[in-house]
């Protein structure tokens, strides 16, 4: 296998209850790469995000899920995340009563348990916390609120990309990340992940929206129909769907 490989899917077919979701889907993703996931409403596109990461409602009845060479297929979603996988939701849900920084802290620092690297006090993490916060333009007033309460749209979004940038996996899945976002929003987001996009990680992207794909152009774009792959290409596929629609792939590949 190649070593580069960070994630292999192979002949995967996934149910909810007794309906077929993902159909013998092959798919696989580089260290350094971005790639995007497009596609119509019930397509597949959460169901395989949530399937990567590990979510008990989708049952895997065929095939594997390899990480880092390793077959995680069956593995509890703890498991994949100690190893390395990161899922950045869609709606992200509000805590109360739990302190943003109390939250992120725990986080981590099961995080450094399980590398067996020392665990942060609260005032060193406050520190390293301070400059997650200065990448990405966030005031530290979010530390001392309630997870996800009260908060925006884009301030959601923005604390989910705060969550990645301090977990630092090896791949991080982003589903509809962009959902919900003004322009500008929209594209101060698009500038954090491709800031943290590196040659060691690699970054999948589940999107509806041109505007994303133009922002962080990434290395491959693939569009789904019914649960299966039916066409990849670059991120000029975006402005293709743009301007002709899903359904001329999807009558024609």
């Amino acid at each position: 296998m190649n070593t580069q490989q960070i994630l292999k899917i192979k002949n995967l077919q996934v149910k909810i209850q007794n309906e077929i979701i993902i159909k013998k889907l092959n798919f696989s993703i580089n260290r350094g790469e971005i790639h995007a996931i497009m596609g119509k409403n019930g397509s597949g596109k959460s169901t395989l995000a949530k399937t990567i990461a590990g979510h008990p409602r989708y049952n895997i009845t065929q095939g594997q899920i390899i990480f880092n060479n390793e077959d995680i297929t069956h593995e509890e979603p703890e498991i994949r995340s100690n190893k390395g996988i990161f899922l950045g939701f869609q709606y992200p849900v509000e805590i109360a009563g739990v302190s943003n920084i109390d939250f992120l802290r725990l986080a981590y620092n099961c995080e450094q348990k399980t590398l067996n690297k020392p665990e942060s006090d609260p005032l060193s993490f406050f520190e390293i916390m301070a400059k997650k916060l200065k990448n990405i333009n966030m005031d530290d007033s979010f530390l001392n609120r309630n997870v996800n309460e009260g908060f925006s749209g884009g301030e959601k979004k923005k604390n989910e990309i705060l969550q990645m940038s301090l977990l630092n996996k090896d791949l991080s899945i982003l589903d509809e990340i962009d959902s919900g976002l003004d322009v500008e929003a929209l594209k101060n987001i698009s500038e954090h992940i491709k800031n943290f996009s590196n040659k060691n990680n690699a970054i999948l992207v589940i999107t509806h929206y041109e505007k994303l794909i133009d922002y962080l152009q990434p290395e491959y774009v693939h569009i789904m129909k019914e649960g299966e792959i039916v066409y990849t290409g670059n991120y000029e596929t975006a402005k293709l769907i743009e301007n002709k629609g899903y359904d001329f792939f999807l009558n024609n590949y």
